[in-house]
Parts: structure tokens; C-alpha cells; sequence
């Protein structure tokens, strides 16, 4: 995959790769959306409003403990895919939340339109599932991390995942949101960020993280990252 300094991402993929039928009839419903750093999609244990096709920009589905003083990443949503993954598995809510890490776009659809969708076409829920599968797949990759990793090497990983969701090499995220997305203190996310930056690894500035090497950050990811982890 070559990455590129802007995104080139127009469309969803997710939603590109649908039977032109099932398509055609969620586009009707489908309302564009600006997606803004921190921004909170669904809450936990709360009723699920809309499911959002993400074109450009990431969002973190995060556990967050009962008190909300910790909270710790389980995935990554790009242009990929969608949130509101319960609402194809026919839930209301889910004890996750959604949280806009990098600004970005997205389309929203009523959940009570999309389950009606999934329930009527014979062909629309196969497609979704296959994509629910693939993040299930994602999901247990950072269980991994987060339970085997040090703090470098799931930065290592965390970075390189979001190249492959963004398809750039900048990375619009503060080290604060960052330090949020890997469920750590943001003096523990600092130095993981200097040394990659002072083995030229990253540049890093208040807003922004540039890759500049991959495969030196691969290599520091000590084999939590397994390409592609998103397809």
C-alpha cells in the first residue's frame, strides 16, 4: 500500500463493496457528518442513535470503567467500516463508547433504519457480518497487545494501524488523545514518543505525528502487529 501525504480516501469501503440494491437504499438515509476530535458517538449503555460510515479520520470504540477515570481502547474504525456494530447484531446499546480520535467525515443512518435494512435484505446482512468479523479479528489483536505489549511497542502498533486506516503518513492526533487511545498516563506516552522520534522513527509536533519509517516501527511493534490486521 503506498501512503500518501493527504488522504486520497473518497468513499467507504465498506459501503462501496455493498450489492448496488442494498446500497442504493441506505444512501436515501444517509446524512454527511464532520467529525470532531473527542467527539463521543455512543456512549455506554446507552441507546445507539445512528451507525456512521467513517470516509476519512478514525474513531477508538473504548471500555471505560464504571467511575470513567480509565478508559483503554479495543479497536479502530476508518473508512474501513461503520460504528453501531451492534445494531447489526441486533442490540440497542453496548457498555462501549465511540470516540473521535482524528478528525475526519463520515455518513450517518438512523439505527432504526439500518436494522429494518438488515432485517428485510437477505443480501445486506451477510456483507455487514463479514466486516463485523474483520474487526472481531482487530479486536483480539489489541487484546493481545494490551495484555502482553509495553507502552512502546503498542505505540508502535497503535501508529501503524492508523496508517493503514488513514492511508497517510500524518497523523492529526495530540499526544494527549494519543495517551487516551492506549489507556495510559500521558507521562508514560512522552518518552515512548521521543525515542521514536530521536531514532527517526516519527516527527512529532503538538498536533501532528509523521511517519517516517515503517518498517523501523514494525520492527519496534515486536511482532504485536501482524499485516494487514485491516483488509
Amino acid at each position: 500500500m503506498a501512503f500518501l501525504r493527504a488522504s486520497s480516501t473518497q468513499h467507504n469501503r465498506l459501503l462501496s463493496s455493498l450489492p448496488e440494491r442494498d446500497r442504493e437504499r441506505l444512501e436515501r438515509y444517509l446524512e454527511p457528518v464532520t467529525l470532531k476530535p473527542r467527539q463521543r458517538l455512543e456512549a455506554a449503555n446507552r441507546k445507539i442513535e445512528h451507525a456512521c460510515f467513517v470516509e476519512e479520520g478514525l474513531v477508538s470504540i473504548v471500555a471505560v470503567e464504571p467511575s470513567k477515570r480509565r478508559q483503554v481502547e479495543i479497536g479502530l474504525v476508518g473508512h474501513e467500516g461503520l460504528t453501531g456494530i451492534p445494531l447489526i447484531l441486533g442490540a440497542e446499546s453496548s457498555p462501549l463508547e465511540a470516540l473521535v480520535q482524528v478528525e475526519g467525515r463520515g455518513r450517518r443512518i438512523p439505527a432504526s433504519v439500518l436494522r429494518d435494512f438488515v432485517q428485510e435484505s437477505s443480501s445486506l446482512l451477510p456483507c455487514l457480518l463479514r466486516y463485523v468479523s474483520l474487526f472481531a479479528d482487530q479486536v483480539q489483536a489489541t487484546a493481545r497487545a494490551n495484555a502482553h505489549g509495553t507502552i512502546e511497542e503498542r505505540l508502535a502498533r497503535w501508529l501503524l494501524l492508523a496508517q493503514d486506516l488513514l492511508e497517510r503518513d500524518e497523523l492529526r492526533i495530540t499526544h494527549q488523545h494519543l495517551s487516551y487511545a492506549l489507556g495510559v498516563r500521558r507521562a508514560g506516552i512522552d518518552p515512548a514518543l521521543h525515542d521514536f522520534e530521536s531514532s527517526a522513527l516519527i516527527a512529532s509536533s503538538r498536533r501532528c505525528i509523521a511517519i517516517l519509517d515503517r518498517a523501523g516501527l514494525r520492527e519496534r511493534a515486536n511482532g504485536l502487529y501482524q499485516a494487514p490486521e485491516v483488509k
